[in-house]
């Protein structure tokens, strides 16, 4: 009896204990479950060489063959980049994808089927097939693939929106080529805003991910889906601890249109936008510093027929809180072209209602036009510590504005900001109240009506850009 109870009394403190103490978790299960789904991707480009020297090896720089031949072969003639060498060789590159479909839809990244003359799909069962593009899409970084087969094993999909940061994921890949690797870690941030990445709110994770990986998918613990690995931030080249995933639902939603056309097609308003601070909101007399600051309005566009002005903040799109800039892109992008919408604007103090149609954003954008302002005279600085001057007619009918005053010279740093000679200040912004500045008596008279302390907010074209500068307090030196 008493060894019964010895017996029951260890089992129920061992089982208190490891309640307690889970410990790390376990990804075997998950990996046999869920690993035969994923796939290499191996492609190979007919690159051209340039010149003598070009080039020296016949592959990529993420192909695990470069290293290899780097160290140890010695260029011999013959190879690319000597006298005698070929025009013209096969470059190859390895990526990785999950299967989607089991009649052979594979989701993985642009990047690794650019420019590709052709692509091989590599299964766990060790079968190779080619595969040919349905649609890849540059903005999001999300490619559909697809292999002539049937009765695949496939991945199932998760929702991104209950990823909790801190949560175990695992990601499965080539990294160098080394076929269904695992790695693990947590997710350490979500949407994250990258530069130039304006349409994918990206999942950061510390999962080891290297040249190989991209495509592959990221799992959270119940074996689902929930990115495509996609991108490191590096110093080296290799792993140093941050990646990002694009959400499974903003791919599956590309994949989706990709699927039926081909092609993703994007709504667009026609603004410049820009994340408002806290000194902004200050000066446009919000409580909170919330929405996107429209610095400027394409002529013509979507957002200019609706009576969206510069100096107006985008609180709401379709009934959608705008928390941060970064979210309206995302909005408007997946908002069908031609249909009606309601924006929430926040202009001069007040909350004002308008509706936009959607237009399409084209495959290619103009060229972006730089312009420059007068140069410095050697005159008085304002308050603010600017030499400034009224544009001339020909500079107005160039920038297609009516008014507006070029910055000559910043002097003695007395502008805390980022203020450049050159910049043409469009406007003066504080308490809610926009004022277009028309003249260099005009702005002065303005900023004599604030004491030192004071905060302004100017509009301000740089090139093509509008953007808006705060400024924090008059430095009231006069350079002489």
């Amino acid at each position: 009896m008493k060894q019964l109870f010895a017996a029951f009394f260890l089992t129920a403190f061992s089982l208190l204990a490891q309640a307690q103490n889970p410990g790390l978790p376990d990804f075997t299960e998950l990996v046999e479950k869920h690993g035969a789904a994923v796939v290499n991707v191996s492609t190979t480009q007919t690159a051209r060489a340039s010149g003598r020297g070009a080039l020296p090896f016949p592959f990529d720089e993420n192909d695990p063959m470069y290293e290899f031949f780097r160290r140890f072969i010695p260029r011999q003639p013959g190879m690319p980049g000597f006298p005698g060498a070929p025009r013209e060789f096969e470059s190859r590159s390895l990526g990785s994808g999950f299967i989607v479909s089991a009649d052979g839809y594979i989701l993985t990244n642009a990047h690794v089927v650019e420019a590709a003359d052709e692509i091989v799909v590599r299964l766990t069962d060790k079968r190779e097939l080619k595969a040919r593009v349905i649609g890849a899409d540059k903005r999001t970084d999300v490619a559909l693939i697809k292999i002539e087969a049937s009765g695949l094993p496939t991945v199932r999909l998760g929702d991104p929106g209950v990823l909790k940061v801190g949560e175990w994921v695992v990601a499965i890949g080539s990294p160098f080529g080394f076929d269904n690797s695992v790695t693990a870690g947590i997710v350490s941030a979500k949407g994250r805003s990258l530069p130039q990445e304006s349409y994918v709110p990206f999942i950061q994770t510390d999962v080891a991910v290297n040249p190989g990986n991209s495509g592959g998918p990221l799992f959270n613990l119940k074996g689902e889906v929930v990115g495509i690995n996609s991108q490191i931030y590096s110093r080296s080249g290799g792993f140093m601890g941050i990646s990002f995933a694009i959400p499974i639902d903003v791919a599956m939603e590309v994949q989706a249109q990709l699927r039926a056309t081909g092609k993703v097609s994007r709504g667009r308003i026609g603004v410049v936008i820009q994340e408002v601070s806290k000194d902004l909101a200050e000066s446009f007399g919000l409580k909170q510093a919330t929405g996107a600051a429209v610095s400027a309005v394409e002529k013509g566009g979507p957002a200019d027929q609706a009576g969206v002005e510069p100096g107006d903040v985008i609180l709401a799109f379709d009934g959608k809180t705008v928390s941060s800039s970064s979210d309206l892109p995302r909005m408007v992008g997946a908002t069908r072209p031609g249909s009606k919408v309601s924006m929430q604007l926040w202009r001069q103090g007040a909350r004002k209602e308008v509706a936009v149609v959607i237009g399409e954003i084209p495959d290619e954008g103009p060229p972006a036009r730089s312009t420059r302002g007068a140069r410095p005279a050697e005159r008085a600085a304002n308050r603010l510590g600017l030499v400034v001057s009224e544009l001339t007619a020909d500079q107005k009918r160039e920038l297609k504005v009516s008014g507006g005053l070029v910055i000559d010279d910043v002097r003695n740093n007395a502008v805390r900001s980022d203020l450049r000679p050159g910049d043409i200040i469009l406007a003066l912004i504080s308490r809610g109240e926009s004022t277009e500045i028309k003249s260099v008596d005009q702005f002065n008279r303005l900023l004599a009506q604030f004491d030192k302390s004071a905060n302004v907010t100017l509009l301000v074209r740089r090139g093509d850009q509008q953007t808006f500068v705060t400024i924090k307090g008059f430095a009231d030196r006069r350079a002489e």
